[in-house]
């Protein structure tokens, strides 16, 4: 029989897929003899089966009791016991963290009777009527379904009643009161009373634990963060130990260093005579951890002891839930924290500085997606005046929008294509579709390791939160700063998220320090620097922040086998991506140099009516392309440039259709006559006119069906080559022909191209070779790349238009007719135009790749749409063997990075976290 219940003691941290995060590392630090309350985990298989039959596994209910019982033992009292009750709480731990989003029960086994007894145990009536409060709000919200509004709202009338700002001013007599009315809105909603067995509270809350894992919230945090949905999550039942018990009990959040910054040292907050759940909800202001060495010196020490331990074992930033109960120190929770980009770095650096990882380790403690964020622009504080107001820096960057105080609201406006920013008092769980949608969240309570601070971390979101100088109101939709402004919905405001600070209107952006240093490079002050410590203040740790960028770069450099190119059309953006270390051209698109006063030339060479015509017009453009590759070669001197010949569709040079017909309707209907190049042009674009242009006449069609165009860039790309190469430069041209699906084109084009080549190297007196190759970018290009390898002697995968035809969509139609749809479905785990869609796009490059080197095993192959680029898809890209990437110039360092880490990936040296 399957075994779904293990012990803290029985576990480790080498168990999450069965035990949870949280569940294997409450083992571990039991198993490290940390001050654990006792427990047991029930597994994420328990979960899945019940997910899936829709009813508890055989034999779990034996295993609950028989762990129960050794509990029980262990404490010397009974679950629920009259006069001295045990007290237990069931909270989820998935796989992957995923902060507030499934279900937590605290205070199970008390009922109308043990509520007493614990009164007269603990020598306090309010404590055992807060307890018992609590466990009626959670468990009739979370397992009976009842709205959690309806009980805020009867604690907030309460509240009003007495006069009193917050909960800890009610009463024991107040609390009492609370409890019936909770109970009594639980029978009306939901027709049952509230169980007064303890062995049925622990039971149910167990399964709606289970249940919560489909939660709408969570699915969509598991969307976001692209956590498999049948992973399941894992329950852990533990002794209570209380925080509210009075001025020397207490609950608080602790960071092994700064999650923000990455500034070493314990780091986090505390709130004195509360429960967990109190710190995290952000509906009381904590106080810095810093504080609990005044208040509490001996357990301050014992905390900051056990966070080194855990830290040096874990070799990580730590994230620590802990309760003190009347001066003794209990440890609830660890788990590898959550941190942002500028601190993951940070921290990557120091740990490696420290001896604690290896270079490779603190490579793969960063990513792509992270060194994008730190690219991002920040606010030109300079350029403004004074801020509205202050709060905690909780999450870096910059972000501009309209204030929303709903989260429905931020959806709403945000799928209309407005950026928001999302103001609240405090955030809850709920409001996560709100946080996904707005550009930054903005709160007036809570602290650093608050809900709104640690969701927003994780999702590299912008947040300041805790600016306790806004009186936010939701319910008239505005906010009130100190000096008495008052923003109203819709109002646009700034969020610093670095500097913690909030500016009315939109404040300009200046570039980061990171992205000056990575299109500047290094000087003598920066490189590699990562000597002293990070400080809170962004702009005065830059030039630590930008050595530890520099050495993650400089490492995944020396790891990577892909290189890393960059699409570039002109020579400003070749000497830019040579910059950010582009190792060549993966891309040049020819078309984009016959736009502007070419155009006419483009019309002229559309429009021939003869051949002579026609030459003239390729005449024409010949020195402009010449001139146009000559420079781009130069900028990357030495270095691979692949120059795509042209490929969009025709029409796209001439004049929209119904303009031109407007245009000549009105001159006839004037008594004029239209001119003979309206109505010559009005002719070829109907002429020309397709239902479907991007499955058209483009790419190597158009250099099959307009005699000479294929020869004229051909000669244009030659003698560019003959004049760097007289002028002692070292070009390294590649001709790339588009949308290939047969063979039989590739070697029409081919036999052109080198004829052109040979002529161009007899003329110059240089020889002038350039390697031709193809675009495959058509699926059948993919499942016949054998062939069409016997006359490429490159491929470069097209992955933007390889996804739409294989997948059937135009992507300016689709994206923004259903792909939010799709997402919300689930049907995508991401856009296949942002993610490479590995299981049809992918097989084909699979396919493209071993029938291309089958065929010629010299194949050089790489990819140049923009996937190239993406983090995930890069790691696809070295799995399968290509040799390069290469992606618009910015995003250069990220795939070299990427790169890098999918190398170490590969041969598996990982961080053994």
């Amino acid at each position: 029989m399957a075994r779904y219940v293990y012990d803290f003691t029985e576990g480790g941290r080498d168990m999450a897929d069965l035990l949870g995060g949280k569940g294997s590392n409450l083992a571990e630090m039991t198993r490290l003899g940390l001050p654990v309350p006792p427990g047991f985990t029930l597994t994420t298989e328990a979960c899945r089966v019940f997910l899936s039959t829709g009813s508890e596994p055989a034999g779990l209910g034996e295993e609950l009791a028989a762990h129960l019982s050794a509990v029980e033992g262990a404490a010397g009292r009974l679950l629920g016991q009259p006069d001295n009750p045990l007290l237990l709480s069931v909270r989820s731990g998935a796989r992957f963290s995923m902060p507030g989003m499934m279900e937590t029960i605290l205070d199970i086994g008390l009922n109308d009777e043990s509520v007493l007894g614990l009164a007269k145990v603990s020598g306090s009536d309010r404590f055992a009527w807060d307890s018992y409060r609590r466990l009626v709000q959670m468990f009739g919200s979370t397992v009976m379904g009842v709205d959690p509004a309806q009980f805020e709202r009867a604690l907030i009338l309460l509240k009003d009643v007495r006069g009193v700002p917050d909960d800890v001013h009610l009463d024991a007599g107040d609390l009492a009161q609370l409890v019936d009315t909770y109970k009594g809105l639980i029978h009306v909603e939901t027709g049952e009373h509230f169980p007064q067995a303890p062995a049925e509270q622990l039971r149910r809350s167990v399964l709606a634990v289970f249940k919560s894992w489909n939660g709408e919230r969570a699915r969509l945090y598991r969307r976001r963060e692209h956590i498999p949905d049948d992973l399941g999550t894992a329950v852990n039942v533990q002794r209570m130990v209380f925080g509210n018990l009075g001025p020397d009990s207490g609950s608080g959040v602790a960071f092994t260093r700064n999650p923000a910054t990455g500034e070493p040292g314990l780091y986090g907050d505390y709130l004195p005579n509360a429960q967990g759940e109190d710190v995290v909800a952000g509906i009381r202001n904590t106080m810095p951890l810093t504080d609990l060495e005044r208040l509490d010196p001996r357990s301050y020490a014992r905390l900051r002891a056990h966070t080194r331990t855990l830290e040096r074992h874990y070799r990580d930033l730590c994230d620590i839930e802990f309760t003190i109960e009347h001066g003794r120190l209990w440890m609830l929770q660890t788990r590898i924290g959550k941190r942002t980009a500028e601190a993951a770095f940070a921290i990557a650096a120091e740990l490696a500085d420290e001896g604690l990882i290896t270079p490779d380790e603190s490579l793969a403690r960063v990513s792509g997606d992270g060194l994008a964020q730190l690219m991002f622009p920040r606010f030109d504080t300079s350029a403004t005046g004074a801020p509205l107001a202050h709060g905690l820096p909780a999450s870096p960057g910059a972000a501009v929008g309209a204030v929303v105080f709903h989260s429905p609201d931020a959806v709403r406006r945000a799928t209309a294509g407005e950026k928001v920013v999302l103001v609240r008092q405090e955030t809850t769980p709920d409001d996560l579709p709100g946080m996904i949608a707005a550009q930054a969240v903005l709160t007036s309570r809570g602290g650093k390791t608050s809900h709104a601070a640690v969701v927003a971390r994780g999702m590299g979101k912008v947040c300041v939160c805790g600016a306790e100088e806004l009186a936010v109101d939701v319910e008239t939709g505005h906010f009130t700063a100190p000096d008495g402004t008052v923003v109203e919905e819709g109002a646009v405001i700034s969020v610093d998220g670095s500097a913690g600070a909030v500016y009315a209107g939109a404040v300009p952006l200046a570039d980061s320090e990171v992205m000056r240093f990575l299109e500047s490079g290094p000087d003598d002050e920066t490189a590699g620097d990562t000597g002293g410590e990070p400080t809170g203040d962004v702009h005065a740790k830059a030039p630590w922040l930008i050595g530890a960028v520099d050495r993650a770069l400089t490492r995944a450099d020396a790891v990577r086998r892909l290189e890393v190119r960059a699409n570039a059309d002109t020579p400003e953006d070749a000497a830019r991506a040579r910059r950010f270390g582009a190792q060549g051209i993966g891309l040049c698109r020819t078309e984009h140099m016959f736009l502007g006063e070419r155009r006419k030339l483009v019309e002229e060479m559309i429009l021939a009516r003869s051949d002579a015509e026609r030459d003239r017009a390729l005449a024409a453009l010949l020195p402009l392309q010449r001139q146009d590759f000559a420079g781009i070669l130069k900028a990357m001197d030495g270095l691979p440039v692949t120059i795509r010949l042209l490929d969009p569709p025709l029409h796209e040079f001439l004049p929209d259709r119904t303009d031109l017909s407007v245009r000549i309707a009105t001159a006839e209907a004037r008594g004029g006559l239209p001119t003979a190049n309206d109505v010559d042009l009005l002719a070829a674009v109907n002429r020309m006119h397709e239902e479907n242009p991007m499955l058209g006449l483009r790419g190597v069609r158009l250099g099959l069906v307009i005699p000479g165009l294929v020869a004229m860039q051909a000669r244009a790309i030659g003698e560019a080559v003959a004049e760097r190469t007289r002028a002692g430069g070292a070009p390294r041209a590649e001709i790339m022909v588009p949308l290939v699906g047969d063979v039989r084109e590739l070697r029409i084009v081919r036999r052109a191209v080198k004829q052109v080549l040979d002529e161009v190297s007899s003329t110059a007196g240089v020889p002038v070779t350039c390697p031709v190759g193809t675009m495959i970018e058509l699926p059948r290009a993919a499942l016949t790349a054998g062939r069409i390898a016997e006359a490429a002697e490159f491929f470069s995968f097209g992955t933007n238009d390889l996804t739409q035809t294989t997948w059937g969509f135009s992507r300016d139609d689709v994206e923004a007719e259903f792909f939010s749809t799709y997402l919300d479905k689930g049907v995508f785990p991401a856009s296949p135009f942002e993610t490479l869609d590995r299981d049809g796009v992918g097989r084909l490059i699979r396919i493209g790749v071993a029938e291309g080197r089958a065929a010629r095993p010299d194949l050089k192959i790489g990819v140049c749409g923009e996937h190239g680029g993406d983090p995930g898809s890069v790691h696809f890209f070295h799995t399968v063997g290509l040799d390069y990437v290469s992606c618009s110039p910015f995003r250069v360092p990220v795939a070299r990075l990427e790169a890098g880490r999918a190398a170490l990936e590969a041969t598996d040296v990982s961080d053994s976290r």
